[in-house]
């Protein structure tokens, strides 16, 4: 069948914008994928406390990974809270697109100084930690809700060089150590936890505290119920205080080793609601 010559004219333009139309709807598609494909995961970064070190998160570490995120755990100098906290915050400027800090015990102290005033941070994880507020010590955190802990007088201090006067390195007794820090570990373990703890100095744990990161930043906290290095009641204080959406276990202080599976479905429930 011939098509008169206007008829063509008309059906031009009309095939010519069918033609734009099918070729741009795919391509506008693409580019949202790609979008979406180019925006990066949560790094998250794991802050060990005192009397540890990393390897307790291994099989944390693990999980993440072989999810497929990337997963930092920077060893914490443990040489006092403004020292540790300026690591912290000058490794964490290393780090692109949307972090996801996670402290235990002391390096919890950490995250809440180093956090504070870093936009790639979207969100605090305390495990068993000290989250603490504007001026307060960890030592006098854990007498919060009127806990008490038997931790300070089973340390062991010793000289370290340049130490100002009375300060020091400060270890758990091995004699005491799975009674304080990891009573629900096999006992085999704990010995070798308790031989190569990192020690602590004593005005660490001393040392004030400056404006908190869980102000600005959203915070997740685990309460380890049968903790006897930090009392419970201490860390359910903290955790209230700081408005952090809480989970209780019944763990060790150790909770990261005893109950790896519990501290890595609380990272993944933080990243996922400050991935929204």
């Amino acid at each position: 069948m011939k098509l008169l010559p206007h008829a063509r004219k008309t059906l031009r333009p009309a095939l010519l914008a069918g033609l734009v139309a099918a070729l741009t709807l795919p391509l506008g598609a693409a580019a949202g994928q790609a979008s979406s494909a180019a925006a990066p995961k949560p790094t998250i970064v794991i802050e060990h406390g005192a009397f540890a070190d990393a390897s307790g998160f291994a099989t944390t570490i693990a999980s993440l990974q072989n999810a497929g995120y990337p997963v930092y755990a920077p060893a914490n100098p443990l040489r006092g809270l403004s020292i540790d906290s300026a690591y912290l915050k000058s490794f964490l400027t290393t780090v692109s697109g949307p972090i996801v800090l996670v402290g235990h015990s002391y390096g919890g102290a950490v995250i809440t100084d180093a956090a504070t005033g870093n936009p790639n941070v979207k969100a605090l994880v305390y495990l068993a930690a000290y989250a603490l507020a504007d001026g307060e010590n960890a030592a006098t955190a854990a007498t919060l809700g009127g806990g008490s802990s038997t931790l300070p007088q089973h340390l062991v201090y010793r000289p370290y060089p340049g130490a100002p006067q009375q300060d020091a390195d400060a270890y758990i007794d091995p004699a005491y150590f799975r009674q304080i820090f990891a009573q629900d570990v096999p006992t085999a373990q704990t010995a070798m936890l308790a031989a190569t703890q990192r020690p602590v100095t004593v005005s660490a744990l001393t040392e004030p505290s400056t404006t908190p990161a869980w102000q600005s930043i959203p915070s997740w906290y685990l309460v380890a119920l049968d903790d006897h290095a930090i009392p419970p009641v201490a860390e359910q204080a903290m955790a209230a205080r700081a408005g952090a959406h809480t989970t209780r276990v019944h763990s060790s202080h150790a909770v990261m080793v005893s109950h790896p599976d519990t501290v890595t479905r609380l990272i993944l429930t933080a990243m996922a609601a400050t991935s929204k």
